[in-house]
């Protein structure tokens, strides 16, 4: 059974930096990508970035873009979401997920309904 769990969230200034962890259990890499997503009340999860099973390809939303850096460690089963430069746009709750073909891993495919195995989210919250 595979399981996600992000953590790391938390409150930070504008134009401080948090770093979030994705811990897989149960999950052998055998879909073409992982990702993070984010959603605050009454809006849609959005798409934030993702990264290939290989870790040689990643994704990023514009609004993160040279902002936010997806890595992994498959030794750790880890995926990790580096923010700098964080905004109040930024204040949400992360979730990582499991793509599920390699089409849904960039581009407007990017969506939440594409993913898999969701589990609890980490809170963001950056304040001005």
């Amino acid at each position: 059974q595979v399981r996600l769990e992000a953590s790391g969230g938390g409150s930070v200034q504008a134009g401080g930096s948090l770093t979030l962890s994705c811990a897989a259990s149960g999950y052998t890499y055998t879909h073409p990508c992982m990702g993070w997503f984010r959603q605050t009340p009454g809006r849609e999860r959005e798409g934030v970035a993702t990264i290939d099973t290989g870790g040689t390809s990643t994704y990023y939303a514009d609004s993160v873009k040279g902002r936010f850096t997806i890595s992994q460690d498959k030794v750790k089963n880890t995926m990790y979401l580096q923010m700098n430069s964080l905004n109040s746009e930024d204040t949400a709750t992360y979730y990582c997920a499991v793509g599920l073909a390699a089409r849904y891993c960039r581009g407007s495919n990017f969506r939440a309904a594409n993913f898999v195995y969701w589990g609890q989210g980490t809170q963001v919250t950056v304040s001005s």
